[in-house]
């Protein structure tokens, strides 16, 4: 059942680039996950700067970032034009509490809270812009306790092809194959945004689907 799924989904994708000149790439997951660091590392890679702010605070990017025509090129010197979509992460339950732990005054603990929750909403709404997603997952952790029932729900319900970077293979505790495990049905691609780890391979497999 899986290469069904696999082949199905090789087959939506190479069409869909073939068709689209810009693609709009979503990058969805949990927080902390790592989206913000993948997205500066492709920006870094192709524009030579940064898209945004990287923390160890959970929901530092609390709104749609995107950096638009964004080119790359492979060894065959094929080129993917595509605008990067760097979402807040996507969360079942915000508490401002969070924000006091990490030392955050109440009072900005509870507009970020805020400002956080509106980001979720907003992310699930741009699933209708997104042409593909890439969803960020911590490989270190459950795959279960990262990925909300309702955003798998909702890329399922409008076909959106679906990429996973099982990101930080970098620390010890990575285990890709749990991942994999988990989402048969997805190509898991195993990198370290951090440090540049797999990246070729990262945009090999966004090559793949183009050709």
């Amino acid at each position: 059942m899986a290469n069904i799924f696999t082949a199905f989904f090789n087959r939506f994708l190479k069409g869909l680039f073939r068709k689209k000149k810009h693609v709009k790439l979503g990058l969805y997951g949990p927080p902390n996950g790592g989206k913000t660091t993948l997205a500066n590392k492709i920006c870094q890679d192709w524009l030579g700067e940064d898209m945004g702010i990287v923390s160890n605070v959970a929901h530092e990017t609390r709104e749609i970032q995107i950096k638009e025509q964004i080119s790359i090129k492979n060894e065959q010197g094929k080129e993917l034009t595509f605008n990067l979509v760097d979402t807040p992460g996507i969360a079942t339950k915000i508490d401002y509490e969070d924000f006091l732990k990490a030392g955050i005054p109440e009072k900005e603990a509870k507009i970020r809270a805020k400002e956080a929750t509106k980001g979720i909403i907003d992310s699930i709404k741009w699933l209708d812009e997104m042409d593909t997603v890439i969803i960020v997952l911590d490989a270190t952790l459950d795959p279960y306790s990262q990925v909300n029932i309702t955003l798998i729900g909702n890329l399922a319900a409008r076909e959106i092809p679906v990429l996973i970077a099982a990101n930080k293979v970098d620390l010890k505790k990575a285990n890709i194959k749990r991942i994999q495990s988990a989402f048969p049905q997805y190509e898991v691609i195993g990198l370290s945004a951090k440090y540049g780890t797999n990246m070729d391979d990262f945009y090999d497999a966004l090559f793949k689907f183009a050709s």
